[in-house]
């Protein structure tokens, strides 16, 4: 049992070990009553587009290394959100952006990340990679290499959904 509490990590609050039977399974200290909830990691992305073709990445760190994937990354404490999106397109595809549109939020049983993509189009900048890239590429949005995350797919439909609607007489 001792074990299993220092697995779990040290209270905050008073230093001593957590244990695995707080509410919901969650670590608690029975000293002091501190119960550890993980919070999600919120996520913000892109489908960029520039003359009708998608910008995309291709990875060079884990998770997914060497995948392609729309130009993400975390949201840092206090930034906006979309504004979040539009500078992981800046920091790894070299390209400034307009956000248009939430495309929508994707989660996943089990996973901590909260992804939220944005509907964007590239405004200013050659494509380039950025730090977190080997690779960038645009891409005709029926011919898309095969994507690193499993909500991607869902993602692009959303993508294609509201860009019909957008083009439609009277859409948005």
């Amino acid at each position: 049992m001792a074990q299993q509490r220092a697995a779990l990590g040290y209270c905050p609050v008073c230093g001593r070990a957590l244990a695995a039977d707080g509410p919901g399974g969650r670590p608690e200290c029975h000293a002091c009553r501190y119960v550890r909830y993980a919070d999600p990691k919120v996520a913000a992305g892109v489908v960029a587009e520039r003359d009708g073709r998608i910008l995309l990445v291709r990875r060079n760190h884990e998770p997914m290394l060497g995948r392609w994937s729309f130009p993400s990354g975390f949201v840092d404490a206090g930034e906006v959100v979309s504004e979040a999106a539009a500078r992981e397109a800046r920091e790894e595809a070299g390209v400034e952006v307009r956000v248009e549109a939430l495309l929508g939020v994707f989660s996943r049983a089990g996973d901590p990340v909260v992804f939220i993509a944005y509907a964007a189009s590239v405004v200013a900048g050659e494509p380039a990679p950025g730090d977190e890239a080997i690779e960038v590429g645009l891409f005709a949005p029926d011919a898309l290499p095969e994507l690193a995350f499993p909500h991607d797919r869902a993602i692009v439909e959303a993508w294609h959904a509201w860009r019909a609607a957008r083009t439609r007489p009277g859409g948005p």
